[in-house]
């Protein structure tokens, strides 16, 4: 296990689930943390915990993925000492309904895609350069198993988690000649705000998604992330997909 200690990480999403339980397992390890979110108080707050709790410099950023001029602005005038990024966590990402696509609303598509995909592409596009630069890096994406096998009610969504594995594969190509590595996990069913943001904030509607199986939680992801964050330099995981036991795919789950 390759120590982070000192390693400049930089998480998108990290307000809550698995960017949150991602910071403060990076933290654990003794990395400096970058981390960003579109709720201010919840980064900012977090920052503060893991800074009194481990010890470490954790930088908290208002951004939103979704624009790209922000997300320009805040990369762009980091301090000198948070430039050189060593792991990129590109973390956020939501599904909104669940509408068949001639339901479909538009909003929500491109909520997803400026989430799911831009975002990303964003981020990546102005924190990548630099590990070339260096010849050191990693970006690890989180994808889904939603973007190896589709389902009704999420076309979008599926098509931005497909998008998040065809994106990591080229990046991975692109990035080849150098010592820059990309992965992606891809989780199943994980028990976060996931659901509830899904359904626009209808907790008993979320909590059905759950019912009579035991999901992933965001530690179990986040886990799985700092597994491939810390392997030796010359081995990168390429891809990770975890789920629940009770969950065999997209479509099947055991419920009790």
């Amino acid at each position: 296990m390759v120590s982070l200690k000192d390693k400049i990480v930089f998480i998108t999403g990290a307000s809550a689930g698995i960017g949150r339980a991602s910071a403060e397992l990076f933290a654990s390890e003794g990395a400096k943390l970058i981390i960003t979110a579109r709720r201010e108080q919840l980064i900012n707050e977090l920052a503060e915990g893991l800074n009194n709790k481990y010890g470490i410099n954790v930088l908290p950023l208002k951004m939103d993925v979704r624009d790209r001029e922000d997300v320009k602005s805040v990369i762009g005038t980091l301090p000198e000492e948070w430039k050189s990024v060593d792991i990129l966590i590109n973390n956020a990402g939501l599904a909104k309904g669940v509408e068949k696509v001639f339901e479909g609303d538009f909003d929500n598509w491109d909520t997803m895609i400026d989430t799911n995909i831009k975002g990303l592409l964003y981020v990546t596009r102005l924190v990548l350069p630099g590990m070339i630069e260096r010849d050191s890096g990693h970006v690890i994406n989180l994808g889904s198993t939603a973007g190896h096998m589709s389902y009704a009610g999420a076309s979008v969504y599926c098509a931005t988690k497909y998008s998040v594995r065809a994106i990591s594969d080229a990046v991975r190509i692109e990035t080849a000649d150098s010592s820059v590595r990309v992965s992606s996990v891809d989780p199943g069913a994980v028990e976060t705000d996931f659901s509830n943001v899904r359904f626009d904030g209808d907790k008993e509607r979320a909590k059905k998604v759950y019912k009579g199986f035991k999901p992933l939680t965001a530690v179990d992801v986040a886990e799985a992330i700092l597994f491939c964050a810390t392997r030796p330099e010359h081995a990168n995981i390429n891809e990770i997909i975890l789920s629940s036991t009770s969950q065999a795919n997209s479509l099947i789950i055991n419920r009790k």
